[in-house]
């Protein structure tokens, strides 16, 4: 077992807890955005499609300035939000926010490839028989996508918990507060006699990758030993 010190869990309880936040805050409109991806075809389909991308074409950082620039204090959506008394930036919320922005499109990405998987003409059938597009959506459509969207919840997870630029761009490093997993490790890196700390973050990094990696393919059905059974 893996002795960290409470600092580590610390940092380590943080990151787990902001990567599941951040896809249950993205979740819903990954469904929509993946359902109109999928179903629809309209003018600005293919500039939607190229602004979802952004955070993963664009550095981190970037990212990151974008949401501070968005979120802070001076910012028109920080502004707005500070009326209601919320504040993100600097804040552990703030990192849920960057988690989600920098999972978000490879959790659309699952959703529309499960989306597309579907065969229409029972949806068609369902309209058909009186079904309304929001029944036939909840029973049939999202039914027989689940594993596809359970995959790319796995896959968002694990990219959520591995955030690092847009993180400390956007919440910096706080302890306590926004000091996530790569954080820790990054602070680590540049602090003498920090290699030991390292190397056991990177390990428990490692290991939670794996298994968000490996829980990705066994739920979309493309484990080796299934792929033995079909043959």
């Amino acid at each position: 077992m893996i002795a960290l010190s409470p600092a580590e869990w610390q940092a380590l309880a943080l990151s787990l807890r902001v990567a599941l936040l951040a896809v249950l805050a993205c979740l819903p409109f990954a469904l929509g955005l993946g359902w109109v991806l999928s179903r629809k075809r309209f003018v600005g389909r293919m500039l939607l499609e190229s602004l979802m991308f952004l955070p993963l074409i664009l550095p981190p950082v970037v990212t990151g300035y974008a949401l501070l620039a968005l979120f802070g204090r001076h910012g028109p959506l920080g502004e707005l939000l500070a009326q209601f008394g919320i504040v993100v930036a600097f804040r552990w919320t703030g990192a849920v926010i960057a988690a989600a922005v920098m999972g978000f499109p490879l959790l659309v990405l699952s959703v529309r490839a499960a989306f597309d998987g579907v065969d229409r003409r029972l949806e068609v059938a369902a309209h058909t028989l009186g079904a309304s597009a929001w029944r036939s959506f909840a029973t049939i459509t999202l039914p027989l996508s689940m594993r596809g969207i359970a995959a790319g919840c796995a896959l968002a997870f694990a990219r959520a918990f591995g955030e690092f630029g847009a993180t400390i761009s956007f919440v910096s490093n706080i302890p306590g507060e926004t000091r996530t997993l790569p954080i820790a490790i990054y602070e680590l890196l540049n602090t003498p006699g920090g290699m030991p700390g390292v190397q056991r973050l990177a390990l428990v990094a490692l290991v939670v990758g794996v298994l968000a990696s490996a829980m990705a393919t066994v739920i979309a059905g493309g484990s080796l030993w299934r792929r033995r059974d079909d043959a």
